[in-house]
């Protein structure tokens, strides 16, 4: 009998995720991280820009060690500020991380192994745009 999570091996899923992200970790996760710490960095310079750094750090943790997270609508955000929000970062920065996402995928998928890290990579462009009234939880 096998387990639909692990593939029939108790932690199976877990693992694979671990060696999911090593390798993400070393093809792209390390330099996305550090867009989005510099973008955080460079929003926390202003009293204004501050939700807009938390956002990129946690999406800088999300950008380091993806698999085995998932992203989810958050349902007691205010959706009128997410919007507002949203516009606000795609205008500001998020097209150009979405960019860099959309770059690492091209990247990943010229290797068999780097096509499902490519398809992570394409998954997070989309967040990139749009981070306001989403958050990432353990899957």
């Amino acid at each position: 009998m096998t387990n639909r999570q692990g593939g029939g091996v108790p932690g199976g899923r877990l693992v694979l995720g671990t060696v999911g992200n090593v390798i993400w970790l070393l093809c792209a996760g390390i330099w996305l991280m550090f867009g989005y710490v510099i973008a955080g960095l460079l929003a926390f310079i202003t009293i204004i820009g501050i939700p807009f750094g938390v956002q990129a750090f946690k999406l800088a943790g999300y950008a380091l060690w993806p698999f085995n997270r998932t992203v989810v609508r958050n349902e007691q955000r205010d959706i009128s500020l997410s919007i507002v929000g949203n516009v606000i970062w795609l205008i500001v920065g998020g097209w150009w991380l979405a960019v860099a996402h959309v770059f690492f995928a091209l990247f990943l998928v010229i290797t068999v192994v780097g096509a499902p890290l490519a398809l992570a990579s394409l998954k997070m462009a989309g967040l990139a745009l749009a981070p306001f009234g989403r958050e990432v939880v353990p899957r």
